[in-house]
């Protein structure tokens, strides 16, 4: 580093870089900017000198040069979901690699107030883009404003009238999910719902319903959760004591667990008994006893996906917005097996 007082050092600035590259601090400061107007090679040198120096760019000095702030804002729910993590890390990385820092605002409540508040501050952060990750159902006329403003991308489903979407196929995650069961001779399948102010749990219901209707099987009350394993705990000890019950799709691997553990309580045993499948394939099911099947969401892809579409949009201020889905994909596990006196169809 370069010295600053006797025995005191201080971080390298565009000066020393220049000056280890051989060039003007006006062709750094290009360089660092993206300017076209730079040759190949000096800007080979110059990234060198970055790289030597360990140099790190202010990023105020950098949007006061450039009008540029080079920052992706996301907009989150405050929660412990796996789910919410994993699509956040996913936009994190995605973002790294493309040169742009992520700023985050999280929110407590889905209310619009709330909303208009977080994208309000991502706003005045100055963040070029920003991506939606909350299960919006309800806009308003602010948070139709403030994403006509900013270019935004809406993930889980949600959409305003200016944003573009990047969402995982819900419906075909719980189609994928009861028609295995309904593969595996199961006359009926049960459902464990996620909340329904959740646009997820919403289509997740519609596709466990529409696969039951369509294949003639009568369609049981859904059971309310909360995607906490303790609400699959709680209806998990409802399911138990209900005899004719063999087959239970679970809206996430959370709940799921929950379920299994109250089956378990219980004396009903998962597979032999009771087929349980879940949602998400987060880490903890492949090794939880019996290992649950489960349907799949790409969340990294997902997350990198949306900071693609998003770059688009920075890029190409009047881009129509383009809806992008994600496929999941059934991963079969221990928790599933063949219905008594049955088999797989």
């Amino acid at each position: 580093m370069a010295k600053q007082k006797a025995g005191v050092e201080r971080p390298p600035g565009m000066a020393d870089v220049a000056r280890v590259a051989g060039v003007s601090a006006q062709t750094v400061s290009r360089v660092l900017s993206d300017h076209p107007n730079v040759q190949d090679k000096t800007r080979a040198k110059v990234l060198a000198a970055v790289d030597q120096l360990g140099y790190r760019r202010n990023n105020a000095a950098r949007m006061l040069s450039s009008g540029r702030s080079r920052t992706i804002g996301v907009v989150t729910l405050q929660t412990n979901f796996y789910s919410r993590a994993a699509v956040t890390s996913g936009i994190e990385h995605a973002a790294q690699a493309a040169g742009y820092t992520v700023s985050t605002a999280t929110t407590t409540s889905l209310d619009t107030s709330a909303i208009e508040g977080a994208l309000s501050r991502l706003a005045d952060q100055g963040a070029e883009g920003i991506i939606l990750s909350v299960p919006l159902i309800h806009t308003s006329p602010r948070i139709e404003q403030l994403t006509r403003a900013t270019p935004t991308i809406t993930i889980d489903g949600s959409r305003t009238d200016a944003t573009e979407v990047v969402a995982i196929d819900q419906t075909l995650a719980a189609r994928l999910a009861t028609q295995h069961l309904l593969d595996l001779g199961h006359d009926t399948v049960w459902h464990v719902a996620g909340p329904e102010e959740w646009l997820e749990a919403a289509a997740r219901r519609e596709g466990w319903r529409s696969t039951l209707e369509e294949a003639g099987r009568p369609v049981p009350p859904p059971l309310e959760g909360d995607w906490s394993p303790g609400s699959g705990y709680r209806n998990g000890l409802v399911l138990a004591r209900i005899p004719d019950v063999t087959a239970v799709f679970v809206a996430s691997d959370e709940m799921a667990f929950g379920v299994i553990r109250a089956l378990h309580e219980l004396g009903r045993r998962v597979p032999e008994d009771i087929s349980v499948v879940g949602v998400d394939d987060i880490e903890l099911a492949e090794y939880c006893s019996p290992s649950l099947t489960t349907v799949a969401q790409p969340f990294a892809r997902m997350g990198a996906l949306a900071v693609a579409h998003l770059l688009r949009l920075i890029a190409e201020p009047g881009a129509l917005p383009e809806p992008a889905s994600v496929e999941p994909q059934l991963v079969a596990r221990a928790s599933t097996a063949p219905a008594k006196g049955g088999g797989a169809a």
